[in-house]
């Protein structure tokens, strides 16, 4: 039985492995945030870490269990103001995650969104704009 329950774990670390999967060692070197703060610092990251399993990997929305707007050529980003206020209070089934993003990492999100997916608001945001939304 020992040696059955051993065989086990050592395939399941096998299969876990980045090159039994097929991934490169980027991949491998990825960082995930594991806690209630998110430790992704770019746009990038932090889109594809937390906002495209509900806005899908190319921003275009989804419905089925609920609705997920589309963040594509979407007017709604034009002022910096309203996403930065979506992404830190949430609103509907958008939780809010300004208690889990710091200012920097808000702001990073919301221009990565202003300026990719058919978007192209070139006033970046600031951490202060961020700040004084959370006022």
């Amino acid at each position: 039985m020992m040696r059955t329950g051993t065989s086990v774990i050592a395939a399941l670390a096998l299969l876990s492995a980045p090159a039994a999967l097929g991934q490169d060692s980027g991949a491998a070197k990825r960082t995930f945030s594991s806690g209630y703060r998110f430790v992704e610092m770019t746009g990038e990251e932090l889109f594809g870490n937390v906002c495209q399993g509900c806005h899908m990997p190319d921003a275009t929305g989804a419905s089925g269990a609920g609705t997920y707007p589309s963040l594509a050529g979407n007017k709604n980003l034009e002022s910096g103001g309203y996403p930065i206020f979506l992404v830190v209070n949430g609103r509907r089934g958008m939780p809010a995650f300004g208690d889990m993003m710091t200012d920097g990492q808000v702001a990073a999100v919301v221009n990565y969104l202003r300026t990719h997916f058919g978007n192209n608001y070139q006033d970046a945001v600031t951490t202060k704009d961020v700040q004084d939304a959370r006022r």
